[in-house]
């Protein structure tokens, strides 16, 4: 096994550990601080892996069918483990993370429909911003859960706007492809 592979395997493995620490009660049945700071560093850093194994993988010619099935799924378990914690820490609102965690389906099963036809979908860097902001908001939603904004949480708000730019990806994703999906076999 490649040091990408096992870095993206790295990321499947911290993933447990995130959970542990965010859901870890303290006094009152309350999150402490400490455990919503160090679960931040933990997604932080699982985050990160992502690039890291990515670049290794291109840089080093060894990119693997391993890699490219993992990957993906190492990205959807660590953001949809974020989300399903930050659902039953009352952070955000179910919706947001049935949205998000849709449009990973959605595009999965797109991309499995693309194969089955002999295409390869590229990325579009529509989905790599989508990541990148779906980061950035679960790491401000750890980080600052009780910081206002009128009415609504800092966390509240950054996840909408993940939410938005996310249904926007999809729609891209599916409007480039429509046509296969609706030609598929």
């Amino acid at each position: 096994m490649n040091l990408p592979n096992k870095i993206t395997l790295a990321r499947i493995f911290l993933i447990p550990f995130f959970i542990v620490v965010l859901m870890t009660r303290g006094f009152g049945g309350v999150p402490t601080l400490y455990s919503d700071i160090a679960a931040a560093v933990i997604f932080a850093a699982a985050a990160l892996t992502d690039g890291v194994d990515g670049y290794l993988a291109r840089k080093n010619n060894q990119v693997t069918d391993l890699g490219k099935f993992l990957d993906p799924i190492a990205d959807k378990l660590l953001i949809a483990s974020a989300l399903i914690c930050l659902v039953e820490l009352q952070r955000i609102p179910a919706y947001m993370a049935i949205i998000i965690i849709a449009r990973e389906f959605i595009v999965t099963g797109l991309r499995i429909v693309a194969i089955s036809n002999g295409v390869v979908m590229a990325a579009e860097m529509t989905g790599k911003i989508k990541t990148v902001i779906q980061i950035f908001a679960t790491v401000i939603t750890l980080l600052f859960p009780s910081v206002m904004i009128g009415k609504i949480t800092l966390g509240y708000l950054v996840m909408l706007i993940a939410t938005l730019f996310t249904i926007y990806s999809g729609y891209v994703y599916l409007s480039k492809n429509w046509d296969m999906v609706i030609n598929s076999k």
